[in-house]
C-alpha cells in the first residue's frame, strides 16, 4: 500500500480539571520532552491513543506557571476591552508554549531574520494566544501596554493577527482557512529556495513553518485545496496543529511529508462554567468567571501579572535568538566567499533589492509589430522577467497553455524538483492565491504571480483580499477578459469584475491595450511591492498603437503637450490603471482630463459602473451592463454597442451638449 502523502498525528491535552480536582491545577501536554532539534523537528514524540490512559504529568512549577501566564495574559486582555475570543488561547496554551519556548527558532529582536521559524495562526480569531507568546519571548511588538490596548484604536494587537501591524506575525489571518494556506506558501518558498542554495557542505537555508488551525479552517475549501498540493509537493517542513476531539491515528513525520498533528484540547480551560462551550469562544468571560477561574488555576494574581520566574525563563530567548541569528550570518560569510553569484542572487530575495537595470529586459514594440492579444504578449513579459529577477516564478489554475503563463527556461516545482519556477496549481483558485500570498510574505524579493480566466477570479476573491489587506505584492495574471472571448458565453465573460477591483482598496487593477502598455503593466506590479497587481488581458488580437510606452503616463504626459500645441481638440486616452492616475499630481490629472473639457466618451468592454468619476455628470459611458452571450466576438461588440460608431455618434452628440 502507498505511503500516504500527509502524514497525520495525534497529540492529545488532557481533559479539564473540576475545582475540586486533586491534580495539578493547569492543563498539561504529555509528556514531551526537549529533544535534540532533528528530532524535535521530525515531532518525533511519544503518542498516546487516548487521554484516558493517564492523569496529567506534574510538570515543573514554572512550566505550569508559564502555560498558565500565556491563558490570563489572553484572559485578562480580552476583558479590558470586553471583545475578542479567549477559549482558544486557555485550551492551546500548551501548544504554544512548546512551540515557542521548546521548539521554535527566532530572534525576538529581529523578527525578520531570514532563516527564522515561521508560525501562522490560522484560527486567527485566537490572536491573543499569539500576542501573549510574542510579549513573553521578548518581541518589542508587544508591550504590556500593547496587550492593554488589545482591539483597540491604531494598536499593534488588532482583534486578528495582521502582518502590517505587528513585526512577529508573518501573514494576516482571520477569514478560517486562509492562513493554512498561506503556511503551504511559505513552506514551498523554503523547499523552492533550499534547493536552489542549499550546498553540500553549506545548507544556508532551512526552517520550518508551523500552523495552528480549528475546526472552522479545515471545514473551508481553501484549506483543502492549499493542503492537497501540500502533501502532492512534498513540503516536509511544514507542520501543522489542528483541534479534533474524536480520531486518533498514530504515526512519525517523514522528511518529504507534510505532517497534520491532531490535539485535542479544550476551549476555555480552566474556566469552571464556560470551557468546552460556545459561550467562551466569541466574547470576554465576564468578572465574576474571571475570579471563578483565577481560583480554579490557582492564580492569584493581578491583571497582566508576569511571574518573575516565567519572565527570568523566557528572558533566555533574546540571547539565543541574537546569537542563532550570529551563527547563521557567519554560516552566510562563508557561503558568499565561495558561492558568490549565489549570495548574490539569495541576497536579492532576502532584501527585495531589484536588481541594476532589470526594466531593460522588458520588451518594447512598434505599431509595425503585429497585433497580438496581451495574453500572449504577456508571457513574452513572464519569460523575459524570469530571466532577471531570481525570485520571480508563478503558474496557473490549470490554464496554463490557455494564459500563457510558462516559464519557458525552467520545469515544473514538484516533490522530486523544487528548485523549478513553474508551479501548477490545478484548479484551485482560492488555494492558488492563499499560496502566493505566502509565498510573497517569505521574502521580500519573492516575486510570485498566479492566472486564470479573469471571470474565476470569483473563486478566489478572498485571497485577493487579503493580499491587498496584508500588503501582498501577488501579480495576478487573468486572461480572457471580457466579451472578447467569445462563443463560451456569459458564465465565462467577466462583466463587474473591473469595477469590483478598483473598489477593492490597494490594489493596482490594470487594463493595457497593447504591448508597450503590458510591459508597463508588469514594471508597475513589479515596483509595488506592497500593493497587489491584477492584469486583465485578453484573448482576442489588439494593433500596437502609436503613442504608448512601457512608462505609460510620463510619455502620455508629453504626447498631451503636443496634442494642445497643434491645437487639437480631440484627445484619446488610455486609462491603463485608475489607481495609477489617481496617484498623480493635480496638475497632471488636468493636463489629462482638463475639467474644462465636459464633452467626454469612455469605451470599455466590461460595466460602466464608476466611470462617472471620469467623463463627469455631462459625459457618457459606453459599456456592458447586462451579462454577455455566446457569440462570435465580433458579433458581440456589434450587439453590445462597442463600435467605433457608437462612440463617434456619442461624442458628437455630447460635444453639442457640451
Amino acid at each position: 500500500m502507498a505511503s500516504p502523502s500527509l502524514l497525520i498525528t495525534v497529540f492529545l491535552f488532557p481533559p479539564p480539571p473540576s475545582p475540586a480536582s486533586s491534580f495539578l491545577p493547569c492543563a498539561h501536554p504529555l509528556p514531551v520532552q526537549p529533544f535534540p532539534r532533528a528530532q524535535t523537528r521530525a515531532f518525533e514524540f511519544v503518542l498516546l491513543q487516548s487521554r484516558q490512559l493517564m492523569p496529567p504529568p506534574k510538570l515543573p512549577w514554572w512550566k505550569n506557571q508559564s502555560i498558565n501566564t500565556i491563558r490570563f495574559l489572553a484572559i485578562d486582555s480580552v476583558e479590558k476591552a470586553n471583545s475578542g475570543h479567549p477559549g482558544l488561547p486557555m485550551g492551546c496554551a500548551p501548544m504554544g508554549h512548546i512551540l515557542y519556548d521548546e521548539v521554535m527558532r527566532y530572534n525576538p529582536k529581529n523578527p525578520y531574520w531570514f532563516n527564522r521559524d515561521r508560525f501562522v495562526l490560522s484560527a486567527g480569531h485566537g490572536c491573543m494566544l499569539q500576542y501573549a507568546l510574542l510579549h513573553l519571548a521578548g518581541y518589542d511588538s508587544v508591550q504590556e501596554d500593547d496587550l492593554k490596548n488589545f482591539r483597540q484604536w491604531q494598536s499593534r494587537t488588532p482583534g486578528h493577527p495582521e502582518n502590517f501591524e505587528t513585526p512577529g506575525v508573518e501573514v494576516t489571518t482571520g477569514p478560517l482557512g486562509q492562513g493554512i494556506a498561506n503556511a503551504v506558501g511559505l513552506a514551498l518558498a523554503e523547499k523552492h529556495m533550499a534547493a536552489r542554495f542549499n550546498k553540500p557542505d553549506n545548507e544556508i537555508i532551512d526552517h520550518f513553518t508551523y500552523c495552528i488551525l480549528g475546526d472552522g479552517c479545515q471545514m473551508e475549501g481553501v484549506a483543502n485545496e492549499a493542503c492537497s498540493l501540500a502533501g502532492h509537493w512534498g513540503l516536509g517542513k511544514l507542520i501543522a496543529f489542528y483541534d479534533d476531539n474524536h480520531i486518533s491515528i498514530d504515526a512519525k513525520a517523514v522528511k518529504d511529508k507534510p505532517t497534520l498533528i491532531k490535539v485535542t484540547t479544550t476551549i476555555g480551560y480552566g474556566s469552571p462554567n464556560k470551557a468546552n462551550s460556545y459561550s467562551v469562544h466569541g466574547s470576554a468571560l465576564g468578572a465574576k468567571e474571571v475570579d471563578a477561574t483565577r481560583e480554579n488555576l490557582a492564580w492569584p494574581h493581578e491583571p497582566f501579572h508576569v511571574p518573575e520566574d516565567v519572565k527570568g525563563h523566557w528572558s533566555r530567548h533574546i540571547q539565543q535568538g541574537a546569537s542563532l541569528e550570529a551563527e547563521w550570518n557567519a554560516k552566510f560569510a562563508e557561503y558568499e566567499k565561495k558561492y558568490k553569484e549565489e549570495a548574490a542572487e539569495l541576497k536579492s530575495i532576502i532584501t527585495g533589492e531589484l536588481p541594476t537595470g532589470w526594466e531593460m529586459a522588458l520588451p518594447t514594440y512598434t505599431p509595425e509589430n503585429p497585433a497580438d492579444a496581451t495574453r500572449n504578449l504577456s508571457q513574452q513579459n513572464l519569460n523575459a522577467l524570469v530571466k532577471v529577477l531570481p525570485g520571480f516564478l508563478g503558474g496557473s489554475a490549470d490554464l496554463a497553455s490557455s494564459n500563457m503563463t510558462l516559464l519557458k527556461m525552467y520545469g515544473n516545482f514538484q516533490k522530486g524538483t523544487p528548485e523549478e519556477r513553474n508551479l501548477r496549481f490545478g484548479v484551485r483558485e482560492h488555494g492558488m492565491g492563499a499560496i502566493c500570498n505566502g509565498i510573497a510574505h517569505h521574502s521580500p524579493g519573492l516575486i510570485p504571480y498566479c492566472a486564470t480566466f479573469f471571470v474565476f477570479t470569483d473563486y478566489m476573491r478572498a485571497a485577493i483580499r487579503i493580499s491587498a489587506l496584508s500588503q501582498a505584492g501577488v501579480i495576478y495574471v487573468m486572461t480572457h477578459d471580457s466579451i472578447g472571448l467569445g462563443e463560451d458565453g456569459p458564465t465565462h465573460q467577466p462583466i463587474e469584475h473591473l469595477a469590483s477591483f478598483r473598489a477593492m482598496p490597494n490594489v493596482l487593477m490594470l487594463r493595457p491595450a497593447d504591448g508597450n502598455e503590458t510591459a508597463g503593466a508588469y514594471r508597475a506590479a513589479i515596483l509595488n511591492r506592497n500593493t497587489p497587481s491584477i492584469l486583465a488581458l485578453s484573448r482576442q488580437k489588439l494593433p500596437q498603437l502609436a503613442g504608448t510606452s512601457i512608462e505609460g503616463l510620463e510619455i502620455a504626459a508629453k504626447a498631451a503637450d503636443e496634442l494642445r500645441k497643434a491645437g487639437k481638440a480631440i484627445r484619446v486616452v488610455s486609462l491603463v490603471s485608475w489607481e495609477l492616475f489617481d496617484k498623480q499630481s493635480d496638475a497632471y490629472k488636468e493636463s489629462v482630463l482638463p475639467s474644462a473639457v465636459s464633452a467626454r466618451v469612455s469605451i470599455e468592454a466590461g460595466t460602466t459602473f464608476g466611470w462617472e468619476k471620469i467623463v463627469g455628470s455631462k459625459g457618457k459611458a459606453i459599456g456592458i451592463d447586462q451579462f454577455g452571450a455566446s457569440a462570435p466576438a465580433g458579433t458581440l461588440y456589434k450587439e453590445f454597442g462597442l463600435t467605433p460608431e457608437a462612440v463617434v455618434a456619442a461624442a458628437i452628440n455630447y460635444a453639442r451638449r457640451g
